[in-house]
Formats: C-alpha cells, structure tokens, sequence
C-alpha cells in the first residue's frame, strides 16, 4: 500500500496531544527530499503514543549547520514535489510556539540531529521550546507522556547523540578540507577549467568511481583562447586599461577575442562584460599553479576569502598563461584605475568643450587629492580646492590655498623633460643609481611606519571584537525573546564586519611584507631594457601620450608651499620587456619621421616658471 502523508481522520482517534513535526533534509546537491521527508514523517507518526496526532508540518531543505538566525528561510523545498503540506520551516515553528494560540503542544522529529547538526541551535531550540510549554520529543527515543520533569538517562542519551552528530559532522567536513588540499597540490583542477583552459580528462582512480564514467582532469592551454587570458593581463599590466575599456577593446574583434561561455546557457550573452574582465584578471590559475578555497562558497555566499586562506599547489602543474610577476602586479593594482576614465576622449558631458592630457595623473601634494582640468582665459591648467566641510580638521587645511591652481604647459615641460632625460635619456642609469642611492633609506623606514600601522589597526580590531564579545556576555535577558534575538544579530553583524576587516588588513599587510622595497624597486638596471630615444613626446598625439603614461604609471605631484614638481614612473621587471616594446611602437611614427634618436631633444622647464622638476 503506498504511503498516505495525510494525518489520522480526527473522527476515529481521539486526539488527547496535538503535535508538530518538524523534518530536515540536507542541501539538494547531498539528499533526495522526495525520500527522505516523507520516511521521517512516517517514522515520527508510528512512534507517537495513542491519542498523539500530527496536526501541523514544518520541514525545511537546508544545511542543518546554518546559523539560527538564518534558518528557515530556504526556497530549496520548491524545486521539489514532496508530497507533504508545509506549514512552514524551523523558524516559523519557534514564531507559533511563541504565540498564545498555537495549534500544538509537543514537537516530534525522526532523530534529535535533525533540528540542528550543532549542540548549541540544538540545545537552544530545545530550551525555547520548553520554556513555551511545548515538548521536543524524537521517534527513536523513549516518549514521556507523564507530566514529570526530564529525566536523567533520556536527557544524557540525547545529549551523547548531539554530540555525536556534531563530531560527525566535524571529521566529515576535516577528512573533506584535507582531501581538497592534497587533490590540489597534486594538480587536479576542481570544478569547470577557467577560461583559456581545456580538461585534459583521465579515468577515475576509484574503480566504482570509473566504472559510472567519472573523471579527473588537469588544465592544458586552450590553443584558441589560451592567447586571450595573455592579452588581457598585458592590457591591464601594461596599459592600465580599466575592466570596461579592456571588454570594450575585446569586443571589437569577437572572432579573434571569443568571449567567455557561462555555465548555464541562458546566462551567456556572447560578450565581453566587466566581470568576465574581472574574473579572468583576479584567477591566479593562469600562473600554472593550481588554486583552490579562492572563495567561500557556503558560509559567505561565494565570496571571496583573504589570499592567506587560499591553497596554492607547492610547483606549477600546468603550463601557465601569464607569469606570476605579471599576475602580482595586476593584483597589486586591481584598484589602480577606480573612479577614472579611460582613453583621451572627451568627457560625455554635454558642456565639454575640450581634454585635458595630464587627466588622472596630477595630484596636490599637500591633501593628495587628483587636480582636475580648468580652462581660464584660453589656457590650461588644474586645479584643487580646498573643501571647508569635510577637511576643516585635517593638518593640511591651513596650509592649503582656497584655490591651488598650476598651469599645464609647466607640467607638460617637466614631464617631457623627465622622460627625455630620467626615463630614455643616454645617462638616466648613473641619474637612477644616484638617487636610489640616497633614498633607500627613507623608502625603508617608510616601509617599517606602514607595516607597524597596518599591525596597530588589527590590534584595534581585535579589542573591539573582544569588547563585542563581552557585551553580549554582560547582556541580561528582559524576558522578550524577539528583543534578545534583535539584540544578539545585531552583535553578531558588527562582529562579522570587524573580522572582514581584520582579515583585509592581514592580507594587505602578509602582501606588504612579502614585497619589502624588493629588488624590482632597487634594480636601477631595469631601466637600461628601455629604448634611448630623442624623439620629443610633445610631437605625438595626445591618446599616444596617455597610452606611453599609463603604461608607466605616472604620477605628478605639485608641491605648492616648495613651488616644485615631483615625476614619478614605475618600470616593473614582469613587464620591462613589453614596456619596451610598446615605448618604441608608440615613438615609431616619430622616429621614422627622422625625430633623431642619439641627442637630447628636452630642456628643463623655463626658471622664471619659479617650479623646479624633482625626479
């Protein structure tokens, strides 16, 4: 006879004790809920004394290690068609226990673990319910139906149960961590290959495994996709471009850059977006080594943990697509562009009458915010304001005029006196050298001041999760059940916010201290990989320029107070030797033109500017 889900006819049996089941399956991906909720109801119905009738379901489709808070409130029962009516989860059983009307007196499950998979939500669930007057009873445990209080041997029996269920549970998801790490450093990939990737497949070493057609695979170069993922870092290592101005650079030529393929058809749009942008830049898979635990997929929601979380494989597996220097230096700067535009076009404002060359690069020294381009009287120049609300208690405030103003065509002279003299002059090794040679020093305890600040905020945080967790600890019960869980979920989202941010500043500071000043930024001989040139920069177009710029990471600071200029470029060793590839490709039309390549084509900035270029 098949199952019959409905509850005894009333009519017939005298129903002395109203009862709730309360049922729990695991995620979809571990259970069948067809299955498994139905043979719990039926275990929990036959263990039920006379007179005891299920007047009320409540089951739910979720992970029974969920935070309380947090349980009840999953859809994943609706993918399904249990054949079971659903009064609702776990939290809408606690919300009627609560009210003065319910329909129950006792609750019944199949097994106490599946209430919770921890003691503590176990215990505390069991607890509320008591202190309503309602019983938590289970089907594979002796029923009391007299009016007693709990007895010993039952109450330690379902103590040693939860227990159990909890260290269960523990060794699993151990035993599961250990597994991934050693799949991982053995070189076999988890889940879809990255784009650029194909799997190169073997059988299953597990013969039942092998026998159901289950493979492993590791990661081979996708020979058509493979030199996109390459272009894409050298893009943004090299060029700078932002997320947007690098699909957009894509999207031109889909035959020669194909775009991604989602995992679900229905969500592939055959273009390149931002985050497919993104996600390329941000996996470190394309260094060839294998990576796993880059994201939280259950706890967090699938976001990203801290890079000291991350399980990388001791050597690299499979043939990499970017080195890891270049993958460093785009990590690095993966904010470097935020808040700017790309290219040289004019801004879409409808009143923009003209650009501005030196857009993004030039700072005040003094409040270390970007000037931005002001035309007066038919020149240009940039300009910052002081801003009277916000900044009224910062040191500088004082020292700040109303209105800095700088003119561009001193800035223009001094950037193109640096670069034909520091950057491709005959004698920019000797000038680097030298002045390498005098600021180390102050580099390095600048290095020290950033370390032992970053070590101060996490102890800053680390005291205020302590003064959280006695709070909570101090906090007397008023009685109200609602007001206690408001008050404990509101304790718990700063304590998650604070630890986010502990766990950021861990990251930025294990990152501070594996660069150092390092040799990338103390080999003055990078600089010989570049082309001596004398072909003035003011000749080439202003999208040339920018291009040239960006790729070396300009930076111009004005020092109003010392009326001086301060240049700076950067010429990392991953990317020297396209750096120099691209500096002569930008310069070529130029050169060709008979610009002249030996002599010294820029003179420093006229001295009645009053400004004195700093390299």
């Amino acid at each position: 006879m098949p199952w019959d889900p409905s509850p005894p006819d009333p009519h017939t049996v005298q129903a002395t004790v109203p009862v709730a089941w309360l049922g729990r399956t695991s995620t979809e991906d571990s259970q069948d809920p067809t299955l498994s909720l139905p043979r719990q109801l039926r275990n929990a119905r036959a263990a039920l004394p006379p007179g005891w009738v299920i007047v009320a379901h409540f089951y739910d489709v979720e992970s029974g290690r969920k935070e309380l808070d947090t349980r009840g409130h999953s859809t994943a029962h609706e993918r399904f068609a249990i054949p079971i009516p659903r009064d609702g989860g776990i939290s809408d059983l606690l919300d009627e226990a609560h009210s003065p009307d319910r329909r129950f007196a006792a609750v019944i499950c199949e097994s106490i673990e599946r209430v919770a998979r921890r003691t503590y939500f176990g215990t505390k669930i069991e607890h509320e319910l008591e202190q309503r007057g309602v019983a938590l009873c289970a089907a594979d445990e002796p029923i009391l139906t007299s009016t007693t209080a709990k007895r010993a041997t039952p109450t330690l029996t379902r103590r040693v149960k939860q227990a159990v269920a909890e260290w269960y549970v523990l060794q699993m998801l151990e035993l599961s961590w250990d597994g991934f790490i050693e799949h991982t450093k053995q070189g076999w990939n988890i889940g879809k290959p990255p784009y650029g990737y194909l799997a190169d497949k073997v059988p299953h070493p597990v013969p039942a495994r092998r026998a159901e057609g289950r493979t492993k695979h590791r990661l081979v170069p996708d020979p058509d996709r493979g030199r996109v993922v390459t272009e894409i870092f050298r893009l943004r290592a090299l060029e700078k471009l932002s997320y947007q101005a690098i699909a957009d650079r894509l999207n031109l030529d889909l035959a020669k850059y194909p775009p991604p393929v989602a995992n679900r058809d229905d969500a592939t749009i055959g273009l390149w977006t931002v985050q497919s942008v993104r996600g390329i830049l941000e996996n470190p898979k394309y260094t060839g080594y294998q990576v796993w635990n880059r994201k939280a997929r259950k706890k967090r929601g699938n976001k990203r943990n801290p890079v000291s979380e991350w399980i990388w494989s001791p050597h690299p597996v499979h043939e990499p697509l970017v080195t890891r220097e270049i993958f460093n230096t785009v990590w690095a700067n993966q904010r470097s562009g935020q808040g700017s535009r790309s290219g040289a076009e004019p801004n879409t404002h409808p009143e923009t009458q003209r650009t501005y060359l030196l857009r993004s690069y030039v700072r005040c020294a003094l409040c270390e915010r970007r000037m931005f381009g002001k035309n007066s009287k038919g020149r240009s120049h940039y300009v910052c304001y002081r801003d009277e609300v916000h900044h009224r208690n910062a040191d500088w405030f004082h020292e700040h005029p109303k209105a800095l103003w700088v003119s561009e065509k001193i800035l223009l002279n001094a950037v193109h006196w640096f670069f034909g003299d520091r950057v491709l002059g005959p004698s920019r090794t000797e000038l680097l050298r030298a002045q390498l040679a005098a600021t180390t020093p102050a580099c390095a305890a600048e290095d020290t001041q950033k370390a032992e600040r970053l070590r101060k905020e996490i102890k800053t945080i680390e005291r205020r999760k302590e003064r959280l967790l006695d709070e909570l600890d101090d906090h007397e019960d008023d009685g109200d059940p609602e007001t206690s869980r408001e008050f404990r979920r509101s304790i718990r989202e700063r304590f998650d916010r604070h630890e986010r941010k502990r766990r950021e500043l861990l990251t930025q500071l294990h990152q501070h201290e594996q660069s150092g000043t390092g040799e990338e930024q103390q080999n003055a001989d990078l600089i010989d990989l570049l082309p001596r040139l004398g072909t003035s920069l003011a000749k080439l177009p202003e999208a040339e320029q920018r291009r040239l710029y960006d790729a070396f990471q300009l930076e111009v600071h004005y020092l109003r107070p010392r009326r001086e200029i301060q240049l700076q470029v950067t010429v990392p060793a991953a990317t020297a030797d396209e750096l120099s590839r691209l500096t002569q490709q930008v310069v070529a039309p130029l050169t060709a033109a008979g610009g002249g390549t030996d002599q010294p084509c820029f003179g420093r900035p006229r001295q009645d500017s009053n400004l004195r270029p700093s390299a």
